[in-house]
C-alpha cells in the first residue's frame, strides 16, 4: 500500500514538473516575440471596463475562443502533446517616409502594430526607410529588401506588413526577395473588419470591400491556366483533344468576382428602404439625432454606454464595433432624441471600405449634431481630428454642428489639457471610465439640440391627454396650468404637432 502511494506521488510530481517546464518554455518564447516599442494599444489601465458599460455579453462571445500567445504546435517534448495550441502569426512591419516626416511615420507604424495585434498577430520588429517616394519595384528598394530578408530570418517572422497599400507588382517582387508572405495595411484592416462584422449588412459591406481589393490582385497559377491552343506545338506537344475553351482560369475568377460584387451591391441597396423607413419615422416624429463619430479606439462605444447605459460592446482594440447602433435617450426636460454609434476611422482608411460603408456613414450626414470623440491620450490628436473631418466631408457632414470631446481625460496631464485646448478651445474633457465630465457633456448636448420651430398656446381638453404627452416627448414645454376644462399649455413644438393643436389654440 505504501509503495503504491509513493508511486502515485512520484507520478504527480513528474506531471507537475512537466507542466512547469512547458509553461516556462511558453513564457520564454512569449518574451522573445513581443515587440514592446511598437505597442500602439493603450496599457491595461484602459482595458478595465466600468459598470457604465453594462453587461458585455457580446464581448464574452468574442473572447470565448482565443488563441494563446507563445504556445506552439512544434513539439519540443512528447509530454507537450496535451498543451498544443494554434501559434499566432509573427510579423515584421516596414514603412517608408520622406524627409521631415519621421514623427508621423512612427505614429503610423505604431498604429499599424495595433492593427496587426487586433487582427491576431504578434509584432516582432518594425523598420522604416527614409526616401522621397516608395520604390516602384520592391517598395523599399532592392538593397533594403535584402536587409529586410535578413531581419525576417533573424526574428523568425512569417509575414511582412507594409504601412501603405502595395501595388500587386510591388507585393510580388518583395515576396520574391524576403521569401515570406507580404501584405499591406489595407489587407490587415479588411481582415479586422471581416472578423468583427456581425449584421447582415455589415458582412455584405465587408465582403464587397474585400472583393474590390482582391479583383486587381488575382494571380494565375501556371497549370491552372486553361489551354488556348491545340496541335503538337501550341498545346505543349499534347496533340489532338488538348485544345482548351479559350478562357483562362484567372479570367473565369474575375468574372465570378464581378458577378458576386454585383449581387452584393444589390443586397446592400435592398437594405436601404428599411433604413430610410426608420429614418423617416424619426423625422416624422421630429426626434433629433446625435451621431457619435471619431477615430477608432477613441472610446465612442464607451461614451455611448456612459451616456445611455446601452451595454454596447467595448474592447481595447481597433474597430471593435462596426455596425451602427442607435439608442434612445431624453434631455433633462423630457425631450426624446437618439444617439447613433458609427464605425471608427483610421488614417489611410481604404477607399474600398469608405465606399462599401457609405450607407452606414450616411447616418452621420443625416444627423442633427455630430459628437466628435478624440482620444486625448493619443500622441497625435490633431491627426485624429483631421482624419475624421476629411471622411466626414466625403459623406456630406462637414457643415453639421459639431461638439468635440476629448475622451480618456483620466490618462492625460494638465500640460496635455492646455495643448488640447489650444487645438479645440470649446472642446469638452470627459472620461467614460471614471465619469468625469459626463454630466457637463449632457448639458452641452441638450443646449445644442435643435429647438422645435413653432410656439403654441392652447387649451387642451382632458380627453386629449395624448397631445400633452406628445408635447412632453417631442416638444419644449414652457408652462402648463390645469383648469376646469383642460390644460393650458405654452410650448415650442414641431409643425406637425402644431397643426394637431390648432383647434384648441387660445
Amino acid at each position: 500500500m505504501t509503495k503504491a502511494t509513493d508511486e502515485t506521488r512520484t507520478d504527480e510530481t513528474r506531471t507537475d514538473e512537466t507542466l512547469d517546464r512547458v509553461l516556462a518554455s511558453a513564457e520564454t518564447r512569449t518574451r522573445a516575440r513581443v515587440f514592446g516599442a511598437a505597442q500602439a494599444l493603450q496599457d491595461s489601465a484602459t482595458a478595465a471596463y466600468s459598470d457604465r458599460d453594462g453587461d458585455q455579453w457580446d464581448l464574452e462571445d468574442r473572447h470565448a475562443l482565443r488563441r494563446v500567445v507563445g504556445l506552439s504546435t512544434e513539439l519540443e517534448d512528447v509530454t507537450e502533446v496535451e498543451y498544443r495550441q494554434l501559434r499566432l502569426e509573427n510579423v515584421v512591419l516596414v514603412g517608408v517616409y520622406p524627409q521631415g516626416a519621421q514623427t508621423d511615420a512612427e505614429n503610423s507604424l505604431r498604429e499599424l502594430a495595433a492593427l496587426a495585434e487586433t487582427a491576431g498577430a504578434v509584432v516582432l520588429d518594425g523598420v522604416m526607410q527614409r526616401r522621397p517616394n516608395p520604390d516602384p519595384a520592391t517598395y523599399i528598394g532592392r538593397g533594403k529588401a535584402q536587409e529586410l530578408k535578413d531581419l525576417v530570418a533573424a526574428t523568425g517572422a512569417d509575414t511582412v506588413i507594409a504601412d501603405t497599400e502595395l501595388a500587386p507588382s510591388q507585393r510580388r517582387a518583395l515576396e520574391d526577395v524576403v521569401k515570406v508572405k507580404v501584405i499591406d495595411r489595407t489587407t490587415v484592416i479588411l481582415d479586422i473588419f471581416s472578423q468583427h462584422a456581425k449584421s447582415r449588412e455589415g458582412k455584405a459591406q465587408v465582403e464587397l470591400a474585400q472583393l474590390e481589393y482582391l479583383l486587381p490582385r488575382l494571380r494565375g497559377w501556371g497549370d491552372s491556366m486553361s489551354r488556348q491552343a491545340g496541335g503538337q506545338v501550341g498545346a505543349g506537344g499534347a496533340g489532338m483533344g488538348s485544345r482548351g475553351p479559350g478562357e483562362t482560369k484567372i479570367e473565369l475568377d474575375r468574372r465570378r468576382i464581378r458577378t458576386k460584387m454585383a449581387l452584393l451591391r444589390r443586397q446592400i441597396r435592398d437594405f436601404g428602404p428599411a433604413r430610410e423607413a426608420k429614418r423617416a419615422e424619426r423625422k416624422r416624429n421630429t426626434i433629433p439625432s446625435v451621431a457619435i463619430t471619431g477615430y477608432t479606439n477613441a472610446g465612442k462605444s464607451s461614451l455611448l454606454n456612459a451616456l445611455t447605459s446601452a451595454g454596447v460592446l467595448v474592447e481595447n482594440a481597433l474597430f471593435a464595433t462596426l455596425d451602427a447602433t442607435v439608442r434612445r435617450t431624453e434631455t433633462a426636460d423630457g425631450r426624446v432624441y437618439t444617439f447613433t454609434d458609427t464605425v471608427g476611422f483610421v488614417r489611410n482608411l481604404p477607399h474600398q471600405l469608405v465606399e462599401a460603408f457609405r450607407s452606414t456613414l450616411e447616418e452621420v450626414g443625416q444627423s442633427d449634431i455630430v459628437l466628435h470623440v478624440v482620444d486625448g491620450s493619443h500622441p497625435d490628436p490633431a491627426g485624429q481630428l483631421q482624419t475624421v473631418r476629411d471622411v466626414m466631408g466625403d459623406v456630406g457632414a462637414r457643415d453639421l454642428p459639431e461638439i468635440v470631446v476629448f475622451n480618456k481625460a483620466d490618462l492625460i496631464t494638465d500640460d496635455d489639457r492646455l495643448v488640447l485646448q489650444g487645438l479645440e478651445p470649446r472642446a469638452h474633457f470627459v472620461s467614460s471610465r471614471s465619469g468625469e465630465g459626463i454630466e457637463e457633456l449632457r448639458v452641452a448636448i441638450d443646449e445644442a439640440l435643435p429647438k422645435p420651430a413653432v410656439e403654441v398656446h392652447a387649451l387642451v381638453p382632458y380627453d386629449r391627454g395624448d397631445l400633452v404627452a406628445a408635447i412632453h416627448e417631442t416638444g419644449m414645454l414652457l408652462s402648463a396650468e390645469h383648469g376646469e376644462t383642460g390644460t393650458d399649455v405654452r410650448a415650442h413644438v414641431s409643425e406637425r404637432l402644431a397643426a394637431e393643436l390648432a383647434p384648441f389654440a387660445v
